[in-house]
C-alpha cells in the first residue's frame, strides 16, 4: 500500500522512502492508532498485516532485525508524544482510510517465494478455509502448510495428501531456535537449494510437536484431492515462526 507512506508523512520526521521505512511508517500508525482508536476492526486488521509485510519486504532488502526495532521503537515514541486530536494525526488517520478504502474489498491475494508462493484469504463465513498458505510436493504426495480456520479463528496447520493411503501418526515442524542463535540463518539464498540446505543444524532448530490430528475437513482439501490428515501445531509455534526471517526455511516432518 504505497498511499500508507503518504498517511504517515503528515507526521513529524516520519516521512521516509527506503523499504525499512516503510515498515517504520506502518508501525508508528499502528502504534496511534493502538492508543487513539483510529481506526475500524478490519482497517486495523489490514494494517496489522501490512505491517509485518513490508517488515519482510525490509528484510529481504538487506535490513538488520535490530535496526529495523531500534527504528520503530524511536519512532513509537514520537507517535507517543502526539495528541490524538492533533491535525496531523487526524490528517494522516484519514489517509489510511482512504489507501486502504480498496484493499478492504480485496479478499483474496498471492505473494511470490523463493521455492512456492502463499496465498492469503480474508474472507468471511462458516466454512474453514485457509487463511494464509503454502503448497508444496514431496514426490507424488503433497502438503499445505499455513494459518487455518473459521470465521477469524486461526491455527497453525499442516494438512498431508498421501497417494498410498498413508495415515502418519504425528508430525512436527522444525525451525530456527532464536535462544540459540544471534541471526537468521541464510546459508544458501538459491531458490533451488534444496530444503535440507536452508535449514540451520539440529543443534540451532526447535521443533514442535502436533498437539492434535485429525482428518482433514473436505473445505481445507483441493477439489477431487480425495481425504487427507490434518496436524494442528502449537500456539507458540506460529508466534516463533513469525518472528523468523522471512527469507528463513522451516521444515514439516
Amino acid at each position: 500500500m504505497g498511499l500508507l507512506g503518504l498517511a504517515v508523512a503528515a507526521m513529524p520526521s516520519l516521512a521516509l522512502a527506503k523499504p525499512s521505512d516503510l515498515y517504520i511508517e506502518r508501525a508508528a500508525i499502528g502504534a496511534a492508532n493502538a492508543r487513539c482508536v483510529l481506526f475500524t476492526p478490519e482497517i486495523s486488521a489490514a494494517l496489522a498485516a501490512a505491517t509485518q509485510q513490508a517488515r519482510g519486504a525490509a528484510l529481504r532488502a538487506g535490513a538488520e532485525a535490530k535496526a529495523l526495532a531500534a527504528a520503530e521503537r524511536d519512532a513509537r515514541a514520537k507517535v507517543a508524544r502526539l495528541d490524538c486530536r492533533a491535525p496531523q494525526v487526524l490528517a494522516a488517520a484519514a489517509r489510511v482510510r482512504d489507501a486502504f478504502s480498496v484493499y478492504q474489498r480485496i479478499s483474496r491475494m498471492s505473494y511470490p517465494g523463493d521455492v512456492a508462493g502463499w496465498r492469503a484469504d480474508r474472507g468471511v463465513g462458516r466454512a474453514a478455509r485457509w487463511r494464509l498458505a503454502q503448497d508444496t510436493r514431496f514426490g507424488p504426495d503433497a502438503l499445505t502448510f499455513g494459518l487455518a480456520g473459521r470465521e477469524g479463528a486461526n491455527a497453525l496447520l499442516a494438512v498431508a495428501r498421501f497417494t498410498d493411503g498413508a495415515s502418519p501418526y504425528a508430525a512436527r515442524i522444525v525451525l530456527r531456535d532464536a535462544g540459540r542463535t544471534t541471526g537468521p540463518y541464510l546459508p544458501d539464498p538459491r531458490p533451488t537449494a534444496p530444503l535440507s540446505r536452508k535449514l540451520p543444524p539440529r543443534t540451532a532448530t526447535r521443533a514442535y510437536m502436533a498437539d492434535a490430528r485429525d482428518a482433514a475437513e473436505p473445505d481445507l482439501m483441493p477439489k477431487d484431492a480425495g481425504p487427507g490428515w490434518a496436524f494442528r501445531f502449537p500456539a507458540q509455534a506460529a508466534a516463533d515462526l513469525a518472528e523468523l526471517d522471512p527469507r528463513e526455511a522451516v521444515a514439516v516432518e
